[in-house]
């Protein structure tokens, strides 16, 4: 059995063990493949292990004795679906690994964009602190969170365990695909659906303006589900107070986004899912579905 991972570098980029998938036979890992390297790299391989790296129709041809494409994350749109359906290979995920992670980094954010920590730590630094001491009360302004509400679009076990944290900092918790109204028009809007043809760019011109005035947007979630343009238009205008991302519609971003220049915009490099204790939990879930596979059991299938 031969196993290719074309792109291991954020799961496990040299902090945890490769032991179980070695035992399996032939086992190969690539810190990052381009497409091309990628197509030559899976030729002979039964098995592709990927991350981000796209598997399109080119990829899938490339790889004859393909059988099995495990996705080590929970968004799959970097997956042709249609066409490993159409060639017999079965693909999988891993859905439920970061849901304590993803959620603790939305909140990392929010409450970044809300009490401004690291601007207030730099206020200290520089001594400013020292010479008026009351300087960071109008300079940087703190917003409670308690008696808020949040609107989550996305309401699986991140979107619940976000809900759950909402609730105990004492917000009023919509959920989108109950009361989409109510979830727009909330004070923080904070996604967690993944990326589909449907949903892409949903965050629009027409979205924003139903926003709240003032509102904060969250996305840990894909970049994609942001029209950019839009959001920037409605950052400098005034529309949205502020705004926290962990993903963006091109990764790793460019320095010619404007999103970078506007204040109050908090961005951090896709690395919700990176707490060691989650990435293991990636790495062992891909194992149970490769051996399930193999023992012709069930398995965490997508197609």
């Amino acid at each position: 059995m031969r196993i290719v991972f074309l792109d291991c570098e954020y799961v496990n980029p040299g902090d945890l063990k490769w032991d179980a998938f070695k035992e399996l036979g032939f086992f190969k890992n690539h810190r990052n493949s381009t497409p091309e390297e990628g197509r030559e790299r899976i030729a002979d391989a039964d098995i592709v292990m990927v991350d981000k790296f796209v598997m399109d129709k080119a990829a899938m041809d490339a790889a004859p004795n393909l059988k099995l494409i495990c996705c080590a994350a929970t968004g799959y749109n970097n997956i042709d679906l249609e066409y490993a359906k159409e060639k017999g290979i079965a693909v999988t995920n891993v859905p439920a690994y970061s849901a304590d992670a993803v959620s603790q980094l939305a909140f990392a954010l929010l409450l970044e964009v809300t009490n401004k920590a690291d601007a207030l730590c730099d206020m200290v630094r520089n001594r400013q602190w020292v010479s008026s001491r009351h300087s960071a009360y109008g300079v940087h302004r703190q917003i409670l969170l308690a008696g808020k509400s949040i609107g989550i679009v996305g309401y699986g076990n991140i979107g619940k365990r976000v809900a759950e944290i909402a609730r105990a900092f004492g917000m009023t918790v919509n959920i989108y695909s109950q009361d989409p109204e109510a979830a727009i028009k909330s004070d923080v809007v904070s996604l967690h659906c993944p990326l589909t043809a449907e949903n892409a760019k949903m965050v629009n011109e027409e979205f924003i303006s139903q926003m709240k005035d003032g509102a904060i947007l969250i996305n840990t979630s894909r970049g994609g589900l942001v029209d950019e343009a839009a959001l920037i238009n409605a950052l400098k205008r005034g529309k949205l107070y502020g705004v926290g991302l962990d993903v963006m519609a091109e990764e790793p971003a460019t320095k010619s986004s404007e999103l970078f220049s506007i204040p109050n915009v908090i961005i951090t490099p896709h690395i919700g899912f990176s707490p060691a204790e989650a990435r293991g939990t990636i790495l062992r879930v891909v194992m149970d579905n490769i051996n399930s596979f193999l023992e012709g059991g069930a398995l965490i299938r997508i197609v």
